[in-house]
């Protein structure tokens, strides 16, 4: 008979040990709003939300979570950081309103004997009165063993005694965390194993975090090693090098570890992963899996041509499952598979002739370092098509653009006109100006008139930052008619003396 999948409890940590990042800190609107993603949406077990008498901002913070998770059914899922300290922090729970604390106490007898000073009889007493305390007041507790890795490598006869304690009490949880981040894998697989066969009937949560950024993989071996919970936090935020992150967490449980199951919905990670990343300010690396920006675009043309081709570059980890699509990035390296996928997911199909020269053309900007998007293409295609029905009798060889402090823009041309080379100097209003009364002096020199600009109009592709593409539309009168002409280029006025040159061919 084929075993049903354990059920892992998720516990998420980011307004409590996430919102410890340098420079983070969440106001109590932020903090309700991301609660209540947490537990409505993205459907996590319970949510630590802040340590007891940090200030009135986290009080207040509290009690606006624990007033609507109240009415809303939660309350036993929003848990709050406590301490050692009599009836201090039991108080200060039922001012806000909280019903579970997770009390956090020492795990190793390092942390005992040099920042206590205390026994551990006496430490296991002062605890117990808290809990009794607690308890007799309707609240639930849990309880950290804070540096519990180091106390499992140097003092487990110490958390051996700690456990036999702690099993005696009335407590739900406990948690156990790598505090400083230093377990490798193997050391969490053999801890929690030993830990959870000598204590069969009490519930182990893992809490990893990521200096040698094996956040993830101990959270794999924990469970592995028969963890019931484990704590994340969202974009892997937290102390120093931060907690294992829940967005990949939740990934590799679903494809790697089938004798588990959770409850969170893949589907609405991303969305939160921005929120939170909105809110805090901490921005998310591009290549941070599951929801950095470029995790699901492929550069390489040889890959978008293998996706074409069967999927040959599909993983098992699809964008679709976190409410994201593919990307095929366009730049030097496309390659003309990368720039029809792109140009298919726009509806837009190309001759072969003209395919090779957008293709061209993406790679002449890929060199310049230039960033080029799906939203550029449309502009890059109706720059290339533009270009294929005008015949090149005008050609601007150079020019040299200057602008400076308390000096006119000025422009020095060089330009062929049917095979006639020309050069001009000139100032003006801004560059283009000063480039525009250049070329009238070429023109005047071989007494030919230039059409009269009635029109300049500037476009960017939606969502455009300060280094996309540029198209300049630019109307024109000449012989009593009116027509445009289109320059695209990253700079402003190199755009518009693109569109000036194909004025000049149509004349």
């Amino acid at each position: 008979m084929p075993v049903s999948p354990r059920y892992i409890e998720v516990m998420d940590t980011t307004l409590r040990d996430g919102e410890q990042t340098s420079g983070v800190s969440f106001s109590p609107s932020e903090k309700l709003t991301i609660a209540q993603l947490l537990l409505t949406e993205v459907k996590v077990d319970r949510i630590e939300i802040a340590s007891a008498r940090v200030s009135e901002g986290e009080f207040a913070a509290v009690k606006a979570i624990t007033k609507w998770a109240k009415a809303s059914g939660f309350l036993n899922k929003v848990e709050v950081l406590t301490f050692v300290d009599g009836d201090v922090s039991v108080d200060w729970m039922l001012k806000a309103g909280a019903k579970v604390m997770n009390l956090l106490t020492k795990g190793s007898l390092n942390h005992l004997t040099h920042q206590l000073k205390k026994k551990p009889e006496q430490h296991f007493a002062e605890i117990a009165a808290v809990i009794k305390l607690a308890r007799k007041k309707g609240l639930e507790c849990n309880v950290y063993l804070e540096d519990w890795s180091n106390g499992m490598r140097h003092s487990r006869e110490y958390v051996w005694q700690y456990l036999d304690f702690l099993q005696t009490q009335p407590v739900k949880r406990v948690m156990l965390p790598d505090t400083l981040g230093v377990l490798i894998p193997s050391e969490v697989y053999a801890y929690i194993s030993e830990t959870v066969q000598r204590y069969p009937q009490l519930h182990f949560d893992f809490h990893a975090h990521n200096d040698y950024d094996l956040g993830t993989a101990n959270v794999l071996e924990g469970l592995k090693a028969g963890a019931h919970g484990i704590h994340l936090t969202i974009n892997g935020m937290g102390e120093r090098a931060g907690n294992a992150p829940l967005a990949s967490a939740i990934a590799v449980m679903n494809d790697f570890l089938p004798t588990v199951k959770t409850g969170v919905a893949e589907s609405s990670l991303y969305s939160v992963s921005k929120l939170v990343e909105t809110f805090s300010g901490f921005r998310i690396p591009a290549n941070k899996p599951v929801v950095g920006e470029n995790v699901f675009t492929q550069t390489a043309g040889i890959h978008a041509d293998g996706d074409k081709k069967n999927k040959l570059y599909f993983s098992d980890l699809m964008p679709e499952r976190f409410g994201r699509q593919r990307k095929y990035a366009l730049g030097k390296t496309s390659g003309k598979a990368n720039i029809e996928n792109n140009l298919a997911q726009l509806g837009i199909q190309l001759s072969e002739p003209d395919l090779k020269k957008v293709t061209q053309r993406i790679i002449e900007l890929g060199d310049k370092k230039e960033v080029v998007t799906q939203a550029d293409l449309p502009y890059i295609i109706s720059d290339i098509l533009d270009s294929n029905t005008i015949e090149e009798k005008v050609k601007i060889e150079n020019y040299v653009l200057t602008h400076s402090k308390a000096f006119k823009p000025s422009v020095t041309l060089r330009i062929s006109i049917k095979g006639e080379l020309y050069e001009e100097h000139s100032q003006g209003d801004g560059q283009y100006d000063a480039f525009m009364n250049a070329l009238k002096k070429v023109y005047k020199a071989r007494k030919q008139e230039l059409p009269m600009l009635t029109d300049y109009a500037v476009r960017i592709p939606p969502g455009g930052k300060s280094d996309a593409l540029c198209e300049t539309i630019i109307t024109w009168r000449y012989n009593n008619r009116e027509f445009k002409t289109r320059g695209l280029d990253s700079d402003q006025t190199v755009s518009a003396i693109k569109a000036t040159q194909k004025m000049l061919n149509l004349i």
